[in-house]
Parts: structure tokens; sequence; C-alpha cells
């Protein structure tokens, strides 16, 4: 399911199309213009599964390009501690220096906007650094919704009346269960794939960053083998 934070991340299939690193895919509206790549390495998963690294992307995304200062001075944090942290992101290749405007401190962007991790929950090291970023992504989606909370009621009715928390529980079987979610991800992709996140040509008017995290929790014990082959 996608996506959990403003860049868009998936723990399942990129998609039918989906390419590797830094690579586009097709989709029902025409070309992708996601930057996708897919993470197999445990230490550049947990590398990424910082939670100033992570604000660090996402301004950086937002504003398409930001300098060390720029970031800095957002997170309230020193030069030289953004610095040291944009550079680990670097080493490990989400992001990287562009050429800057009149020899001032080159900015940074991302190299990829859209990550995938399944394969690399296939190995137990794997699967270690993926539980480590999901909660940190949990831990993230949480203290941003308590801070809507907080700020929703400046907000127009419009906006407050689609926004917030939902919860659903229904008795699915496992087809059942893929068929939501691809639907699921349809809806999301028709946007998705048209705006990259860091991409500001593509944002409408009037847009603001809305971050869907959607939870698909199993309850109870493992179904059988026979339960589980049910279509």
């Amino acid at each position: 399911m996608i996506p959990s934070m403003s860049l868009e991340y998936e723990s399942g299939p990129a998609g039918e199309g989906s390419a590797g690193e830094s690579g586009t895919r097709d989709s029902a509206s025409g070309r992708s213009g996601q930057r996708w790549r897919l993470l197999d390495d445990p230490v550049t998963i947990r590398a990424l599964a910082h939670p100033l690294r992570l604000d660090l992307m996402t301004i950086v995304a937002r504003l398409g390009r930001a300098t060390t200062a720029d970031a800095a001075r957002e997170l309230g944090v020193s030069h030289g501690l953004a610095s040291h942290h944009l550079r680990q992101l670097a080493k490990y290749g989400f992001v990287e220096q562009v050429t800057g405007k009149d020899h001032r401190e080159r900015p940074w962007r991302l190299v990829a906007t859209s990550y995938n991790w399944s394969k690399a929950a296939e190995t137990a090291e794997g699967s270690v650094a993926v539980d480590v970023l999901e909660q940190m992504t949990a831990e993230r989606t949480i203290e941003a919704f308590l801070d809507w909370q907080q700020r929703r009621k400046d907000w127009p009715q419009a906006w407050r009346k689609d926004t917030g928390l939902g919860e659903s529980a229904v008795y699915l079987t496992q087809a059942e269960l893929a068929e939501v979610a691809e639907a699921l991800d349809a809806v999301l992709m028709r946007y998705i794939d048209q705006r990259p996140i860091d991409d500001l040509a593509s944002r409408p008017a009037g847009s603001v960053p809305v971050t869907f995290t959607l939870f698909a929790v199993p309850g109870g014990p493992p179904p059988g083998p026979e339960t589980a082959t049910e279509a």
C-alpha cells in the first residue's frame, strides 16, 4: 500500500511495469514522472531510518531543491548537523548536490522520489531493517496526525471533512485483500504518477501536500494452508 510519507514508499511491489533504481514506470495515464529506487540493502535502509534524515528529505522534496542552510533553518538545527545528515543521505544515494545560482551554496535534490523495499524483507537482516524503518514511519505518522488535530481548526470545513482518522474492519480472504490494496493504489497512482513530489511545476494551484498512511493489519492467528489458498 502507498504512500506512507510525503515521499512515496511501498513495502509491496511497485506496480506492473515498475523500474529499478531511479527508474520510471508506465501507467494507464502515460509515462510516470516518478523516479523509482528499489531498496534491497539492509545497511542502506537503516541509513534512511533516522528522523532527522527523513525530515531533511521531506524538506528537499517540498522545495524541489534546498541548500544545507535552507534545511537547517527550517528544522531549527545547526548548519553542521544538517550538513552531516545530508552527506550521509548522499553517501547512500538518497540525495545529491546540483549546481547552484551565482556560485552560491550548492543545493540538494532527491535522487529518487519513490522507493520499494519488498525484496529486502526476504532476508532476516533485511526484514529487521524494514521493521526499523516502518516503525520510524509509523511514529512520524502519529506525530503528524496529532499535529493536524491542533491545526485543523484553522482550515476550511471543506478540507476538514475529508481528512482525519478512519478505521474499518472486514473479513477478507488473501485474494480480496490484494484486490482492495490494488484498488487503493490505483486511485493514488493516478495523481502520484503525474506529480513527482519534488516537481514544483506539476503542483496544481491551491494544492497542499497530503499524506496518506494506509495500514492493513490482519487479526487473529494465521490461516491454515487450506484457508490461505482460498480465492
